[in-house]
């Protein structure tokens, strides 16, 4: 059978292959730290979002998968640091050997199979932040004024952080505000005539204004904010509700929320990109390392002529062998085998 790839390694080659793997394992260890620092952040901003997020968004596996990449990856590195350093070594060497083939193993299903499925949730899941975050931002923002409905408590408290810490204001713009109630009830004034006639003049019942929460103003506007009758051109004097953007946040939550994820899942995906290739080559140099090495039997500064490859054969060899060493080849049943010969009698003298 004819090996797959082989690749002449005489001593010297030999050397700076391990010398290379070496230096190549340390650089994946550091990109598999890299990953799981990136994936740690994008994951603990979901925590912080998650309100902002439909629970069907299935995003949030893009950062479980990641972490799971990068910690192989982190201890492909190092693994192969170590052993690419024992085979320099005649004395370090011999443990190593038992431990290179299953490490191949794991490296190629488990490492590289985490890394392609991380590479897919990246190009594919940031498409749908763009739904999840329109039903999320959107139920936040119809729970504003639920200061007291358990489960909702913390609405109020979180969309103001957000739209304080993000400058941005309702989903898509300041004018999203116009069309929900977010005033409790409990603060309004049954007997204001023009708290009834807002109510009675909408179709749900709902409290309706043109006004926002205090989160909507920006600090750096030069007067103070503006909060209340915003459609209303002669309520403020010097003021065009054309440009908000002097007085209340211009963006809406939606697109800053969106850019910011999605900045970080680029991100995230370049880098598993990277260490996606950087373990591909290490696993591809201890392969060979290991394959020149045994075929000196296990020689560290054998001299004779060796080669490295990637398997000992073609797939189909492969297959045949692992199927006849498995035990499985064809056998005779027992009817069909061969009666065992006697032995030759020996011929008794006459009488």
């Amino acid at each position: 059978m004819a090996p797959v790839l082989p690749l002449a390694l005489p001593l010297q080659p030999r050397i700076r292959l391990a010398q290379g793997l070496w230096l190549l394992s340390w650089v994946l260890s550091l990109t598999g730290g890299i990953t799981l620092f990136c994936s740690g952040h994008l994951l603990v901003q979901l925590w912080h979002l998650g309100t902002f997020l439909a629970p069907s968004c299935p995003f949030i596996a893009l950062p479980q998968v990641a972490l799971a990449a990068g910690a192989v990856a982190l201890g492909t590195g190092l693994a192969g640091a170590g052993a690419s350093r024992a085979s320099l070594d005649a004395a370090q060497y011999p443990p190593w050997r038992r431990v290179l083939g299953p490490l191949l193993m794991a490296g190629t299903a488990g490492g590289g199979g985490l890394l392609v499925l991380a590479l897919g949730l990246a190009l594919a899941l940031p498409g749908s932040l763009n739904s999840g975050l329109e039903e999320g931002l959107g139920s936040a923002m119809a729970h504003y004024k639920d200061t007291e409905v358990p489960g909702h408590c913390h609405a109020k408290r979180l969309l103001d952080e957000l739209q304080l810490r993000h400058h941005c204001c309702g989903r898509h713009g300041y004018k999203d505000w116009f069309g929900i109630q977010w005033v409790s009830s409990r603060y309004l004034d049954p007997n204001d005539q023009d708290v009834v006639d807002r109510i009675q003049s909408n179709v749900e019942g709902l409290y309706l204004i043109d006004g926002v929460p205090f989160s909507c103003c920006n600090p750096h506007s030069p007067r103070p904010c503006l909060q209340n009758r915003l459609s209303d051109p002669h309520a403020h004097p010097l003021f065009n509700p054309r440009q908000p953007n002097l007085n209340l946040w211009a963006q809406g939550c939606h697109g800053v929320l969106l850019g910011h994820l999605q900045g970080l899942a680029g991100t995230l995906g370049s880098i598993l990109a990277v260490t996606f290739l950087l373990q591909t080559l290490v696993l591809l140099g201890l392969r060979y390392l290991q394959t020149a090495l045994e075929g000196l039997g296990g020689v560290i500064d054998g001299e004779g002529e060796t080669q490295g490859y990637l398997f000992p054969g073609g797939l189909r060899d492969m297959l045949n062998t692992a199927w006849l060493q498995g035990g499985v080849a064809p056998r005779p049943a027992p009817e069909e085998a061969p009666p065992e010969e006697e032995p030759p009698k020996e011929d008794l003298p006459e009488a």
